[in-house]
């Protein structure tokens, strides 16, 4: 008897997920985005939101949540009902926090879900115009003749860039000298200003610095160059086996979601991410269209929060 109560149980369990799938969604679904209005994350989530809105006829809308390396937001996500209502967006910078901070608010491993990632943006080692540095090459043989001379701006310590930064000083066998800044702008503008030699910033970010002639970008991480900059070579081209740092927007879900309310999300990106609009809108902003289901992304999570940790165990950073 109580086998067969436990069978009706999981069943009606699953008719009830299968059922919320179907209807899925039935009302407005919230993503927040864990940082301030005009990043990469906000503006690719906000037009994926929009994608998803044309695709299923029910509303998509981006609540920003800032503040504490997108912990903030993160935190207000893992709080939320697990119905597929509310989402979280984020970048590979998710993988850098267990190494940013003593101790997370939430469970890094279990406490959101992954559920897909698309708009892949390499990063660029970006120069000034008239910088004397013509080649990554030049710019590495002068930090290995003089260590911790050749300088590189980033928007703070623990952030993207600088783990970035650090890890191709780490595999060219080179150190340079972290400058942080208030952000990633005011980085942007050290670089432009010659306060510091380079920045390693994300390409969406600094391509209007180059194609209005202020900025050179020297290489490009990834497996292949850049539509948007077809002379500028990736790092293996340039000489240094460095093949990472591509970074994406993903979207997490509150643990305890129902398998097939994530499911038809993935579906429903696949989707988007295949049409021409899409595709177009990533080439727009010098990055590739692209498309990760959650095991993918959970895969690269664990890689890259793995390698981080290499790279973090290597540079001069106290965890917050």
């Amino acid at each position: 008897m109580k086998a067969s109560i436990r069978v009706l149980s999981a069943a009606s369990l699953a008719l009830a997920s299968l059922a919320q799938a179907q209807t899925w969604p039935a009302k407005p679904v919230k993503i927040i985005v864990p940082y301030p209005p005009g990043g990469s994350v906000d503006v690719v989530t906000r037009k994926m939101a929009a994608k998803l809105q044309e695709q299923t006829g029910q509303t998509f809308f981006v609540e920003n949540k800032a503040g504490a390396t997108g912990t903030i937001g993160l935190s207000q996500v893992v709080q939320a009902p697990a119905d597929g209502y509310t989402l979280a967006a984020n970048d590979t910078t998710y993988a850098l926090l267990p190494h940013i901070f003593k101790k997370l608010p939430f469970d890094h491993a279990t406490d959101l879900v992954p559920i897909s990632a698309y708009v892949f943006a390499p990063m660029s080692v970006v120069v000034k115009a008239d910088s004397k540095f013509k080649t990554l090459g030049e710019l590495i043989a002068a930090a290995k003749a003089e260590p911790g001379r050749v300088t590189y701006g980033t928007g703070g310590a623990g952030t993207t860039p600088h783990f970035a930064s650090e890890g191709l000083g780490i595999a060219a066998n080179a150190k340079f000298m972290h400058v942080p800044f208030k952000g990633a702008g005011e980085a942007t503008m050290g670089m432009l200003g010659g306060t510091v030699d380079f920045q390693l910033a994300s390409t969406p970010g600094v391509i209007s610095q180059v194609k209005g002639g202020k900025a050179r970008v020297l290489a490009v991480s990834g497996g292949k160059r850049v539509a948007a900059l077809p002379d500028v070579p990736t790092f293996a081209e340039a000489g240094v086996k460095y093949d990472g740092i591509i970074n994406f927007t993903g979207v997490w879900a509150p643990k305890g979601t129902p398998a097939a309310v994530i499911d038809r999300l993935q579906k429903e990106i696949a989707t988007a991410m295949a049409s021409p609009d899409m595709k177009a809108f990533a080439e727009s902003i010098a990055s590739e269209p692209g498309y990760w289901d959650a095991k993918a992304l959970a895969k690269d999570l664990a890689e890259r929060t793995a390698y981080w940790g290499k790279v973090a165990s290597n540079t001069a950073f106290e965890r917050q």
